[in-house]
């Protein structure tokens, strides 16, 4: 292919494996390439502290795409490069939420500080595992729900069960970026709600543009990578991916347990 072009991989079921980690070929390969000269970033849903705590060994030094596509940070410094956070709508839809019984994890900037709030004697038993799992600075427990109204919010996060999160789902998936679907390590069910231009595919193209990039190949496995997909010259979804997945993508490789994204690039990628 012709002009300079952007590898863009999600994490979870692509190319970590059921450890959530990344493996030690995986980062070999991948690291080789990228010193000789290959763009390759991530997208994922996770937040930058777990993202690098998971690729511990890979050294892509571009910048990367967390919480689906709401940031775009520098890999080295943190440094936020760019931010999409709700208007004050949010507050609706936060209360009406609470109504209902759902206490989310807020993901919101507070004095500078990007920050993650939560109640937790009114958190589900899901809920309250995730959180169990994230122990770092970002954490904010309060009290109130007005605590969790605080800041310039861009991520909301509900665990719960279906017949709680399903209504919301359908209700704002028009008017927010919201994915709806279990988690494949706890099988528990996530509603994650986003601003509206809050996606992968997004948050690629604008990184495409930062580093003067002509095309774009992806590789993923879930449906939060439906967009990325859709908006790729080339994706290739993992053997392990959902079905919708594997419909849209230009092939499908092997799975995430064998390395399939490192083995493409290392067979596929000319520098």
């Amino acid at each position: 292919m012709d002009g300079k072009i952007l590898y863009v991989s999600d994490l979870d079921g692509t190319l970590l494996r059921s450890d959530e980690r990344t493996s030690d070929y995986t980062n070999e390969v991948i690291n080789g390439m990228t010193a000789r000269g290959m763009l390759f970033s991530y997208a994922t849903a996770r937040s930058i502290y777990t993202a690098k705590k998971v690729t511990e060994g890979l050294e892509a030094k571009i910048p990367l795409i967390v919480y689906n596509g709401a940031l775009i940070m520098d890999n080295q410094t943190g440094e936020v490069i760019d931010a999409n956070y709700f208007d004050e709508g949010v507050y609706a839809l936060l209360e009406h939420l609470f109504a209902a019984g759902v206490y989310p994890i807020v993901y919101a900037f507070l004095e500078g500080a990007e920050r993650f709030s939560y109640i937790e004697r009114k958190c589900s038993k899901g809920m309250l595992e995730f959180l169990a799992t994230r122990r770092d600075r970002r954490r904010r427990p309060v009290e109130t729900e007005e605590e969790l109204l605080a800041g310039n919010i861009f991520y909301i996060t509900c665990i719960d069960t279906s017949e709680k999160l399903l209504p919301f789902y359908e209700q704002y998936k028009d008017n927010y970026h919201c994915v709806y679907q279990k988690d494949i390590y706890s099988g528990e069910q996530w509603l994650e709600i986003m601003p509206p231009e809050t996606t992968k595919a997004m948050a690629a193209m604008k990184l495409k543009a930062m580093l003067g990039c002509e095309k774009i190949v992806a590789f993923g496995d879930g449906i939060n990578d439906m967009e990325l997909f859709q908006m790729a010259d080339e994706s290739y979804a993992v053997e392990n991916a959902a079905a919708e997945l594997k419909q849209i993508a230009t092939g499908i490789i092997e799975g995430n347990q064998r390395d399939g994204v490192a083995k493409w690039i290392e067979a596929n990628v000319i520098l």
